[in-house]
């Protein structure tokens, strides 16, 4: 590695580290289990470049040869496989699809063994075999966050960008791992690809991350509902209906849930305007932690919240999530009464769930059923409601015979409940 080589992938770590330096420093003012692991993410991208780009052998010239060379074997498979386990928790894949959660958990486990293994094999063959593993995660990895963009995740194309900027980068750092000669040009290219990669990946992972944070501590800005900070009716529908479309190319699953607030002159009564207000925006806290920040949830109107789940493993996944969206609403909140002290209020509410079927449901006929069920949901025990499959009436969703049929076509709900 000549002096302009060195330069050239020096500023690309320089890069990397500035991003993971402010990255840092948000965690030290927030910090959070994926503040750590975004830091963690940012920390192990600088040792793959460091180690595999050349600049190691260059900067620590005491260092064995036969040890940078086992830690060239190991840096691809190792860091392929850290960001495969952490990419799978952004995608919330365990929530969202069985496909995606099963072939991201399965590469996190097995590329960094596989680089274990490939210590064993002769040593001239030792890194062409980490290469091929780096590279066949890294296209699962793509693969995976462009399937999560046609489910409709909006920060999954700017993922699949930096995963497909990775592939060249790691290809092009292990081929000068194993002494391919290239011109400065290609040096140049192959850091400003690992550079762009490290820094696109790092906004989503940042913007997430924050979008969680505002979820928690209720502060989330919002370009519609002013109270809630949640899309507003409008807004929603236009959602839904782009919703409905991915659904009839992807064939999936998902659900909607129509939350109802039935005594808001009993709280207004009690906080005023701007307790309620608060309730609201607490109850939408809660709504968008359960169903993920992935999950569109609006206000549709005064008194009623709705979210979609786009994505669903089975129809029985729909009784845990509407039992604990219920529960979670039921729980008291504190919020500022009407003469300005802290009182404390449990708000009576009905949740809803429609089971969305790869068939073509209009949006108002979603809508209607859910709010329906929400309504018929108040005179239940655990406040949720769903159309039972088989019977074809508005059960609670903890007698519904759900079970793990998929693709089950529902009836419409009946006007009048």
């Amino acid at each position: 590695m000549n002096a302009q080589e060195l330069a050239v992938w020096s500023m690309a770590l320089g890069a990397i580290g500035a991003v993971a330096a402010a990255r840092l420093a948000d965690t030290l003012v927030r910090p959070t289990l994926a503040q750590v692991q975004g830091v963690a993410y940012h920390g192990t991208v600088f040792l793959l470049v460091f180690f595999l780009s050349g600049v190691a052998g260059e900067l620590w010239p005491w260092l064995h040869s036969r040890r940078l060379h086992y830690a060239q074997v190991l840096a691809g498979p190792v860091c392929v496989g850290l960001s495969n386990f952490w990419i799978r928790g952004w995608l919330q894949a365990v929530q969202r699809d069985r496909i995606m959660s099963g072939v991201l958990r399965a590469s996190s486990v097995l590329l960094p063994l596989g680089g274990l293994a490939c210590l064993a094999l002769p040593p001239s063959q030792q890194m062409p075999a980490a290469a091929a593993l780096s590279l066949t995660g890294c296209a699962m990895t793509l693969w995976m966050t462009v399937r999560a963009w046609l489910m409709g995740d909006r920060l999954a194309p700017v993922m699949s960008a930096g995963c497909a900027l990775t592939l060249p980068a790691i290809a092009g750092m292990n081929a000068i791992a194993m002494n391919v000669s290239a011109s400065l040009g290609v040096h140049a290219l192959l850091a400003l690809s690992a550079a762009l990669s490290n820094g696109l990946t790092g906004v989503v992972l940042w913007r997430r991350d924050r979008h969680e944070w505002r979820i928690r501590e209720g502060v989330s800005p919002s370009q519609f509902d002013p109270v809630t900070k949640l899309h507003s009716g409008i807004s929603l529908v236009q959602r839904l209906l782009k919703a409905q479309r991915r659904r009839r190319r992807t064939r999936r699953d998902g659900a909607v849930l129509a939350i109802m607030v039935f005594d808001v002159e009993r709280i207004a009564s009690q906080a005023g305007t701007a307790g309620v207000n608060e309730a609201f925006i607490c109850m939408a806290a809660r709504i968008q932690r359960h169903v993920g920040v992935v999950n569109p949830v609006g206000r549709y109107y005064d008194r009623c919240f709705v979210a979609l789940v786009e994505t669903i493993h089975s129809p029985a996944w729909l009784r845990t999530l509407g039992l604990r969206v219920a529960s979670s609403l039921r729980r008291p909140m504190t919020i500022a009464g009407a003469s300005g002290e802290r009182i404390e209020i449990t708000a009576d509410i009905g949740v809803g769930v429609v089971h969305l079927t790869g068939g073509r449901q209009p949006i108002e006929d979603i809508l209607h059923d859910a709010q329906r069920m929400a309504e018929a949901a108040r005179g239940m025990r655990s406040r949720a409601a769903i159309l039972d499959p088989t019977s074809g009436e508005v059960v609670p969703v903890e007698q519904a015979n759900l079970g793990p049929r998929r693709h089950r076509h529902m009836q419409a709900v009946p006007r009048t409940v």
